[in-house]
């Protein structure tokens, strides 16, 4: 992948540039995302460096980490280099930080606009290899009091259950809630399925007064929503 045959190993490399003593001495923040997964995977070869392993593995996946933590311990075992253990150290790490996004998104309070929404389930949707449709129970001050999985592999009629929704939102005591799904694909344009069941759930919603607030569609990177496009 390299022009060059051969790199000079990095314990020949000076303190500065070498990942580990850059990241003690100039903090994290300063370090590339190669330099990161080097410090992960410890060595490389004799053929090429950790970093350049790293720089190696990045550019398969566009130098993309969300893409880079979808790969399986078999697809990182298939680069020249990684094995087992290292392809582990690399699926750790990553999990790890898709797991401390949750975390984050799980202080949001209240809903106050759809990034807020997809803040939440992001991290649960984003890195599926398949549909989910996912619906938030909102109080009157639009505070989250339950997110829940209604389906899984797809959007069809027969898949989301109208009337659990309604079961589940008046259990609650749910005055709103929010729909969600996530297209695999990355396309953020909605199907015809979409806009079906969406207002499926708003009429069958409104009898009962509760308000479909969105629905989102959620991809990796970025999100869709009715209500911002007005096509609720």
């Amino acid at each position: 992948m390299h022009d060059k045959p051969n790199s000079l190993s990095i314990k020949n490399w000076s303190d500065d540039d070498k990942p580990r003593e850059k990241l003690v001495h100039k903090g994290r923040s300063v370090l590339s995302d190669a330099e990161l997964i080097a410090i992960l995977i410890g060595s490389g070869s004799r053929a090429e460096s950790a970093v350049e392993l790293s720089k190696r593995i990045l550019a398969s996946v566009d130098n993309n980490l969300n893409e880079l933590g979808r790969l399986s311990i078999k697809q990182l075992m298939t680069f020249k280099g990684i094995g087992e253990a290292k392809a582990v150290s690399i699926a750790a790490a990553l999990e790890v930080g898709r797991r401390r996004r949750g975390e984050d998104a799980a202080k949001i309070e209240k809903i106050g606009s759809s990034k807020d929404v997809y803040e939440i389930l992001q991290p649960l949707l984003g890195d599926l290899e398949h549909e989910e449709f996912w619906i938030l129970f909102l109080n009157n001050s639009n505070k989250v009091l339950h997110k829940a999985q209604l389906s899984k592999g797809g959007i069809t009629g027969t898949l989301v259950d109208v009337r659990i929704v309604m079961k589940q939102a008046l259990e609650l005591g749910s005055v709103a809630i929010i729909l969600a799904h996530n297209h695999p694909s990355g396309t953020l344009r909605p199907s015809a399925a979409d806009k079906q069941i969406t207002q499926k759930i708003k009429i069958a919603s409104e009898t009962l007064d509760i308000k479909v607030l969105d629905h989102l569609i959620i991809t990796q990177k970025s999100y869709y929503s009715f209500a911002d496009e007005k096509i609720l």
